[in-house]
Order: C-alpha cells, then sequence, then structure tokens
C-alpha cells in the first residue's frame, strides 16, 4: 500500500468497490478502500438483489441496463460469479398506472432495453399460483433477475484487488482532514492519519457524521425496511421477479424455492439508527404482507412464514442517490442509494470512476448531473416524469 495514495474510497460495500475496480480499470491503481468492518457487512449484506431496468428516470434506467450486461458476463469480467439467477422480472399495474407504464416503456425501448409488454395469461402461465384480476397491464423483461449483492461485492473486490487495490478491514474512519486552503487531504483511520490526493465517502448512512464536522450536510437518512421469507408448500425457483404496484410488495423466488417478499410502500417510512434496529419483521409488517400475499398468490399449496430480517436504505428526500464531487475539494460523495443500489452498482462505480478522473462519460442516457449533490439546495429533485400512482418515488 502506497502512504499516500490518489484515492482513499471509505466504505467497503458494494458501491465503493465497484467505484474502486472502476479506477482500476481507468488506470488509478493506487487506491486504498477502508471498510470499519468487514467487507460487504453493512447494507449490502441485506440488499434483495432485484435486477431489474424498470425505472421512470432515464438516468436509472440506463444505469441498471448496463448493470444487468455486467452481471450477465461477470465471470468473464470480474473473475467470479455473482449469484445471478436470471429468472425474468414482470411488473403489473392497475388501470391508474396504464399511462405511466406505457410512457415508461417508450423512454425503456430509446434506451434499447430488452423490455415488452405481455398479456395477463403470459403472467399466469409464468406466476399460475396468482389472481391478476385487479391488474390492467404488465411489462416483462426477459433478461431480469435477481443476484447475490454479497457475492457481487466480493467480486468486485476480488477484481480490484488483482488490478492493484488496496483493502483494509477491520479500520473505521473517524474523520476526515482538510489542509490549509480547506481543500481534503486525508482521513484518520484506526487512529492513523493517511494522506491522499482524493477521497470517496461510500459508508451509506454513516457518510452523514462523516462529512457533518466539515460543515457538509447530507441529506441523508437509514430507513428501516423488513423481509419476510415464505416457504409456499411446494419449491418455486424459476418464477421470474414479480413487482406488484396493486399490492405494492415484490416476489422474487429464493434457490431454497422460498419466496422473498418486500415491500413497495413507502408513505410512511421507518427511520432508525443503523447501528441499533429490530433485525425481525414486527407482527404488523408480518400480518400486512401475510394478507397482501393471500390475495395475491391464493393457489400456493401450503403456504407458511419460514423466517424474517430487516435491513436499512441510505435514502435521500427524492429516492436517488447522491454521486457527486462536493463543495470540499478532491472530497465526493458515492451514497443515499435509497434501495436501487445493487442493479445499479456496476454504473455506480464507472460514473464515479469518471467524475473522480474529471472524465465525461461515454453513455449518452446516464446523466452524472442528476445525481449531484446541490440539486437539494437548488430544490431541483430528481424525479421521474412517469411516476406510479402509490408508489412514490421508488420508481
Amino acid at each position: 500500500m502506497s502512504p499516500s495514495p490518489d484515492v482513499i474510497i471509505i466504505g467497503g460495500g458494494i458501491e465503493g468497490l465497484s467505484t474502486a475496480w472502476a479506477l482500476a480499470q481507468r488506470g488509478v491503481r493506487d487506491v486504498l478502500v477502508l471498510e470499519r468492518g468487514t467487507l460487504c457487512s453493512g447494507g449490502t449484506a441485506k440488499s434483495s438483489g432485484v435486477v431489474r431496468c424498470h425505472y421512470g428516470v432515464p438516468s436509472l434506467a440506463a444505469m441498471a441496463w448496463n448493470g444487468l450486461q455486467i452481471f450477465e458476463n461477470a465471470q468473464d469480467l470480474l473473475g467470479q460469479d455473482v449469484g445471478f439467477q436470471q429468472t425474468g422480472y414482470v411488473v403489473g399495474v392497475g388501470p391508474e398506472n396504464v399511462a405511466a407504464l406505457e410512457a415508461n416503456l417508450a423512454m425503456h425501448h430509446q434506451i434499447g432495453i430488452d423490455v415488452q409488454t405481455i398479456s395477463h395469461d403470459d403472467v399466469q402461465a409464468l406466476w399460475p399460483w396468482a389472481d391478476l384480476t385487479d391488474f390492467a397491464a404488465f411489462a416483462y423483461e426477459p433478461r431480469g433477475g435477481y443476484g447475490d449483492a454479497y457475492q457481487t461485492g466480493q467480486a468486485f473486490a476480488h477484481a480490484a484487488r488483482r488490478l492493484g487495490v488496496s483493502i483494509r478491514q477491520d479500520t473505521p474512519v473517524t474523520g476526515i482532514t482538510l489542509g490549509p486552503s480547506g481543500h481534503a487531504v486525508g482521513v484518520v483511520a484506526a487512529g492513523e492519519h493517511i494522506h491522499a490526493g482524493s477521497i470517496v465517502v461510500a459508508a451509506g448512512p454513516w457518510s452523514v457524521p462523516l462529512c457533518a464536522p466539515l460543515g457538509l450536510h447530507l441529506p441523508i437518512r437509514a430507513q428501516r425496511e423488513q423481509i419476510l421469507l415464505i416457504d409456499p408448500g411446494e419449491p418455486i425457483r424459476d418464477a421470474p421477479v414479480f413487482s406488484d404496484l396493486v399490492n405494492l410488495q415484490y416476489i422474487r423466488t429464493e434457490r431454497s424455492g422460498e419466496l422473498l417478499v418486500g415491500n413497495s410502500d413507502h408513505a410512511s417510512p421507518e427511520f432508525a439508527d443503523p447501528d441499533h434496529y429490530s433485525n425481525q419483521a414486527d407482527e404488523a409488517h408480518i400480518a400486512g404482507t401475510v394478507d397482501k400475499l393471500d390475495s395475491r398468490l391464493p393457489k400456493l399449496p401450503a403456504p407458511a412464514l419460514s423466517s424474517s430480517y430487516a435491513g436499512c436504505y441510505d435514502v435521500t428526500p427524492d429516492y436517488n442517490p447522491i454521486l457527486s464531487a462536493t463543495p470540499i475539494q478532491d472530497l465526493y460523495i458515492c451514497a443515499g442509494f435509497s434501495g436501487h443500489g445493487y442493479k445499479i452498482s456496476p454504473a455506480v462505480g464507472t460514473l464515479m470512476a469518471d467524475i473522480v478522473t474529471r472524465r465525461a462519460g461515454t453513455d449518452p442516457h446516464i446523466r452524472a448531473d442528476d445525481f449531484r449533490l446541490e440539486r437539494f439546495d437548488q430544490h431541483q429533485p430528481l424525479r421521474s416524469p412517469h411516476p406510479y400512482t402509490g408508489a412514490g418515488q421508488m420508481r
């Protein structure tokens, strides 16, 4: 490890590791990643790993499309499997959201995303256990599915190390140091002062207290989200991920044949301390989720709750990430992923590498300016032009 690396990345989750890999690919190999615990042990480990390109924000849709192609070729590109299961992805909407669906699909086709509308009968064949009577339209991404965020983060780490990146675990950063001119010059990590040319803060909700002493306010909060694992009574492994924008939940299979059921209703967010929150679903959430699931999948043979867990999104006011330079020279932010992080992680690394090295991006559909920190102070949040009623800005 260089005593004064070109770039320090604070945070050894999937986004920081993707950024390290992308920088190394550009020839910036004197990079040091500092992780306070073990790699991918924070929000990355709790990700449900859904891979879909269905977004109303063009930049996010394009980033997810780029990410999908990395996941499809991960063994060749990263040298390791990332657990990607290409089951496909279905999104269904009610009558009030048909126009938004059609507008978003038109935008997706302009980007080049492989997506199509499909009929009720088509979806019924894919999900024979489902009652689909309250849906008005569906879209299908045959190349979607889900992956393993922990495996993917480790694969980014493996690929970055091969290119010369250094990674230190169990090395908490307690401060960012500024030089006489006010620009970022290094960090204090495990009691050691380490100088650097540039610093990328990719520490999820923990980015906020790291930046606050510098007078830099990050509008990021930890939002607790609960996940149920359901034993359907017989294994289900090949069904596509099902995004239900009527009941506002999503369902995907597990390799075990269980169903993972997540929440798409963010009307009443539960903010939490990311270091101290209940890791199990509460009774009210279980009851509500099970009621929705029973109405959506009434033909499951013998469904039963297997287990539950909870994690935290690092959310911004517009539910979109901050990928940005800051008013402090040589300090960059890569945080606030708001539940989108896994599917866009390869493109996040590319974009952050472009920002840090001050290079223009090569994808015309991905606008770095969309994710600037200043948008909040400028009252210009990043919003979908065609949002779905009830689903908030998570789309």
